[in-house]
């Protein structure tokens, strides 16, 4: 028992200098990283104050930013328009910045922290001061957690969070806006984009897009938009000349694009245009407003290459089945129709009119929602026989208030099915099955 005992005070005396070694000999910061202190903030300046960027990068690149008329500038080494999130970004991180733990009030050696040089240096100036202030960062703690980071006008090195080495490296491309055209989306009412397969033009009327070229037809309203919101969102990617010659452009293959997209905004236009590969595969390309030759991905290219039939639209029929008032379907011999009437009472009742009788109207919503619901396969040229001049079905819908007409002719080719529209060239495949559903659905009403 005695044994046993003692054996329990050992056993408790060992945890206890295992926890004291724990807490007090290896959690305990030793060397340059032993001072610690309640966080303080770098700097007392609100970001709002601040007009003035200063960053020296890894790569000793030097750029200076500057507000001008309530904008970001780059005023060096180089006049541009800056990147008004980046530069945002970096503004608010430099007045937010805070102290993690002093590591050395007065060290003797500042190499140790790779603070002599700094791997960067970052400042700012307020309106009215002469002179910037000034932070540098070093090297990453053996954590890698923090970097290393004094004041010029302070001997103490402190800690800051390391995630600002990639937040305040920054050379000037990454500062510099990297928009590639320059348009009002909002006034954006038609699209040229010229290549060696295809000349394609979208226009704009209204709220419903069209295209023109290389054939008359509807266009998807959400594809064309994406079009004109891919344009003016891709960016450069690097910039190999800033002003280029005329008798230059051959070497980027400028001279004769391989592709050009337009914007047209009313009489203003913004122009790109792609060239040859470099030798990352990037394309180079040009705003045909500017002299600079840049980057930009080749999934560019391939966005304006889509051809004409990717921009027409996924769906047979254009109406919602809670906006049609008529649906007539001549099926053979046998032609029918459907009317929805307000009662005095203001409620819509939905009526068979042709021949007349009584109907259900949740029959007739189903109706309408199998043949709104009926998308395309794919498109046809004009020359494929799709058996739509000698059709199996067509079906004519009025919606919005009767104010607008669709007329659908179905045709049938062997085991294959094909919708034409009234007016529009070509045909569109569509899967045979649902367009049994929609007969289904038909003789649901019989």
């Amino acid at each position: 028992m005695r044994g046993f005992r003692s054996t329990l005070i050992l056993l408790v005396i060992f945890l206890g200098l295992l926890g004291y070694i724990y807490f007090y000999v290896m959690k305990k910061p030793s060397g340059p990283e032993a001072s610690v202190e309640q966080k303080q903030k770098v700097f007392t300046v609100e970001s709002d104050k601040i007009e003035e960027l200063l960053v020296k990068s890894a790569t000793g690149e030097r750029t200076l930013v500057r507000k001008m008329n309530g904008t970001w500038e780059i005023v060096e080494p180089r006049p541009a328009k800056a990147d008004e999130s980046e530069v945002t970004g970096m503004v608010t991180n430099l007045a937010s910045l805070e102290i993690q733990r002093v590591v050395d009030d007065n060290p003797g050696d500042i190499v140790q922290y790779g603070l002599a040089p700094p791997h960067v240096e970052i400042g700012f100036r307020k309106a009215g001061e002469k002179d910037p202030t000034l932070i540098y960062l070093g090297d990453k703690t053996a954590t890698g957690t923090d970097l290393y980071a004094k004041r010029p006008n302070e001997k103490r090195v402190f800690l800051v969070s390391s995630f600002l080495d990639t937040t305040f490296n920054r050379n000037t491309f990454d500062l510099r806006d990297k928009t590639i055209l320059k348009f009002d989306r909002d006034k954006a009412d038609s699209i040229d984009v010229v290549s060696k397969d295809q000349t394609l033009k979208l226009a704009k009327s209204g709220a419903q897009w069209n295209l023109v070229a290389p054939l008359a037809a509807r266009a998807d309203v959400t594809s064309a938009e994406g079009l004109v919101g891919r344009l003016q969102t891709a960016q450069m990617k690097s910039i190999a000349v800033e002003d280029v010659a005329q008798k230059d452009l051959a070497t980027y293959g400028l001279d004769k694009p391989a592709i050009t997209a337009t914007v047209n905004t009313g009489s203003a236009r913004a122009t790109l245009a792609l060239g040859n590969a470099d030798d990352e595969g990037n394309l180079y390309a040009r705003d045909m407003a500017r002299a600079m030759v840049f980057t930009v991905e080749k999934a560019l290219a391939d966005d304006l290459n889509k051809k004409a039939s990717e921009y027409r639209p996924k769906e047979i029929f254009e109406f919602r089945p809670f906006t049609a008032t008529r649906i007539e379907i001549a099926w053979g011999a046998v032609t029918v129709a459907f009317e929805k009437t307000k009662g005095k009472d203001g409620q819509e009742t939905w009526r068979q009119i042709t021949p007349a009788k009584v109907v259900e109207g949740a029959k007739v919503d189903a109706l309408l929602s199998a043949f709104s619901g009926l998308t395309v396969d794919k498109y046809v040229d004009a020359t494929t026989k799709t058996g739509t001049d000698s059709p199996v079905a067509i079906v004519t819908v009025k919606f919005d208030d009767g104010k607008k007409e669709e007329r659908v002719a179905f045709g049938k080719v062997d085991k294959d099915m094909f919708a034409g529209r009234a007016g529009e060239p070509g045909a569109a495949q569509i899967v045979a099955a649902k367009f049994d559903e929609a007969l289904k659905a038909l003789d649901a009403l019989k």
